[in-house]
């Protein structure tokens, strides 16, 4: 008689390993739930907390992130998914809570539903009083909006008007055109009574959405699916595109499709993708230098550039130049111009000259990504673009860093996980002096983990390439 062959047992370790991943996102998103979320707007006493969950949430991602590394495979895809939505209904629990910008995206919605440009209007403007809902400009209280401080301000059309939600309420829009539809389509859905949660979900389902995106990436190109998780299961994920449901994520979003479709050699559609990447947020440009290191792929810059343009064109015809908004004021408001935004290099080297060293700090790293890039995988090219962009520029608004964690996640360079700390931890503790040491202590790490994991023959290989001689042929002898 022949016997049944047993069953492989699955090993103490793998299943140790898999309980502690679990635990470990379910702790997570309870950390998020009752730790984080309730705390109110950068409030007086709030501030050391903030400081202090965060650090907690990290720790607590990071153990669950690592156990899941040595779960079975045929259980890892399933438990990255289901961490993600247990994670991203965590981060619902609460209102926004590190900025009042989905207060500006509702307006903006609610405007366009109207049939007016976003950009004509300030929202203190009386022409569109009519549109004001409640929530977003509720009525002052004894006359002022100090109880309902720091969310509320005052709308400024005098001492018996509205407070308001919305910050800069004296100014016109900032966000580009493809930011607006994405404003006007969330807001399709819901009645202008509707406050932060539209915006929330739509966040929750976009994040969800890169999830599966990274998985089925990852499978494609032989790499394991727990690397998804560092999307999946991130803090910085669950604050800045489900709480507090910043259009970045859309911006990260599109900006991963169009990398992805140019490397596996669609550059028509990544272009189309990038093209609306950068008319969501401006900041996506900065991933297109990795990606011109070969020519078929030079395709993705101008249907790039034709997308941006067209997307401008009905509000072009509907209001003409104001399209441009607030951004050049907000650009000089922000410190670019003069330079005092840069933490690092406003540190050495103070005033206007700042901003051309980090100009030239930007145009060396597009250079370098260019020449070192993997045309079918740019990854790694693409983390070090936007990761030296942001040691430079030193974004304060957290937000900023979605647009990476993608390109670490398709990497593997688990490493500049710690500049998105570091900026996490400047958007919940605006300390100048403070930000330079998290920003420095991420460059020690970055730059101790990749002098340990790179090989002498990676330095001849990348040598060689980013010699221009040896790229044209030219003996360098």
């Amino acid at each position: 008689m022949s016997r049944r062959p047993r069953a492989a047992s699955v090993p103490t370790s793998a299943i140790v390993s898999t309980v502690l991943s679990v635990v470990g996102v379910l702790a997570l998103a309870g950390v998020i739930a009752f730790g984080i979320t309730h705390l109110g707007f950068l409030r007086a006493g709030h501030r050391a907390p903030f400081v202090a969950w965060t650090l907690i949430a990290w720790t607590v991602f990071a153990g669950a992130a690592l156990a899941l590394r040595f779960v079975p495979r045929e259980w890892m895809t399933r438990i990255v998914l289901g961490g993600a939505v247990v994670v991203g209904v965590a981060a619902l629990v609460g209102p926004p809570n590190t900025s009042t910008d989905s207060a500006r995206y509702a307006w903006d919605g609610i405007v366009q539903h109207a049939g007016i440009s976003p950009y004509a209007h300030t929202p203190q403007s009386n022409a569109l009083a009519d549109l004001r809902p409640d929530w977003l400009f509720p009525d002052k209280i004894d006359g002022t909006c100090k109880p309902l401080e720091p969310r509320m301000r005052g709308l400024g059309d005098g001492a018996d008007g509205h407070c308001v939600a919305i910050n800069r309420p004296d100014v016109v829009t900032i966000y580009p055109p493809m930011a607006q539809l994405w404003f006007a389509g969330v807001r399709a859905f819901v009645p202008a009574t509707a406050q932060y949660m539209p915006f929330q979900v739509a966040g929750l389902l976009v994040s969800l959405g890169v999830t599966i995106g990274l998985v089925a990436v990852l499978r494609r190109i032989g790499r394991p699916t727990w690397w998804a998780a560092l999307w999946a299961w991130s803090p910085l994920v669950a604050s800045e595109a489900v709480t507090n449901s910043h259009v970045d994520v859309v911006g990260a979003a599109l900006a991963t499709a169009g990398v992805v479709l140019i490397a596996f050699g669609r550059p028509v559609w990544g272009g189309i993708a990038l093209g609306a990447a950068t008319a969501t947020k401006l900041i996506p440009a900065i991933v297109y230098p990795p990606l011109l290191s070969r020519w078929r792929h030079w395709w993705a810059v101008p249907v790039g550039i034709a997308v941006f343009a067209l997307l401008y064109v009905p509000y072009v015809i509907s209001t003409g130049v104001k399209v441009l908004g607030y951004l050049p004021g907000y650009l000089s408001e922000e410190g670019y111009e003069d330079g005092s935004r840069f933490a690092l290099v406003s540190y050495v080297i103070p005033g206007d000259a700042a901003t051309v060293v980090v100009g030239l700090v930007v145009l060396l790293a597009a250079v370098v990504s260019w020449r070192l890039a993997d045309p079918a995988r740019p990854w790694s090219a693409e983390v070090f673009m936007i990761g030296v962009t942001f040691l430079a520029v030193t974004p304060r608004y957290p937000w900023y860093a979605l647009l990476l964690i993608p390109f670490v996640v398709l990497s593997g360079r688990w490493e500049w996980m710690a500049l998105n700390l570091a900026i996490a931890l400047r958007g919940v503790w605006p300390s100048a002096p403070a930000f330079r040491w998290w920003l420095l202590a991420a460059v020690l790490v970055i730059l101790v983990v990749t002098l340990v994991r790179t090989r002498r023959e990676d330095w001849v290989r990348w040598g060689r390439r980013l010699d221009p001689r040896r790229r044209a042929g030219v003996s360098p002898g």
